[in-house]
C-alpha cells in the first residue's frame, strides 16, 4: 500500500475512535455509491452525520480540510442522497469534516468541523 493510502486509512481509524469517544455510533465505514464514497457514516441522538476524513503527514501544502473542495462536497452530497433513499428513517443530516495531521505515528492535530457544508 502506498504511503499516502496508509496515511488515509490510519486517519479514518483515528477519526472513528475520536467520534466514538464523543458518543457517535459508527454505522458505516467507506460507504460507496457508484464511484462516490463517504469515509464514515455516523449517528448521534437521531442525527445522521456524513463525515469526510482528511489526513496529512504535514501541512506543507495547506491544511487537510482545504482538500474538501466544491467538487468533493458535490460527490458527498450525491452519495448522501442515495444513502437517504435507501435509509429513509433519517430526517436530520449533517456533513462534517475531520482534519488530522500526523507525524511519525503521532497525532499532531485533530479538528472536527461540524456542519462544515450543506
Amino acid at each position: 500500500m502506498a504511503k499516502h493510502n496508509e496515511t488515509g486509512t490510519n486517519g479514518e481509524k483515528i477519526a472513528e475512535n475520536f467520534l466514538q469517544t464523543k458518543g457517535y455510533n459508527i454505522l458505516h465505514r467507506n460507504w460507496k455509491h457508484e464511484k462516490k464514497e463517504v469515509d464514515l457514516v455516523a449517528e448521534q441522538d437521531g442525527l445522521l452525520v456524513f463525515v469526510e476524513v482528511k489526513t496529512r503527514s504535514a501541512s506543507y501544502f495547506g491544511y487537510p480540510e482545504d482538500a474538501v473542495n466544491d467538487q468533493k462536497q458535490d460527490y458527498l452530497k450525491t452519495a448522501a442522497e442515495e444513502f437517504l433513499y435507501k435509509h429513509p428513517q433519517y430526517q436530520r443530516i449533517r456533513f462534517d469534516i475531520i482534519s488530522i495531521i500526523t507525524q511519525k505515528d503521532t497525532i499532531k492535530e485533530i479538528v472536527h468541523f461540524e456542519d462544515a457544508f450543506f
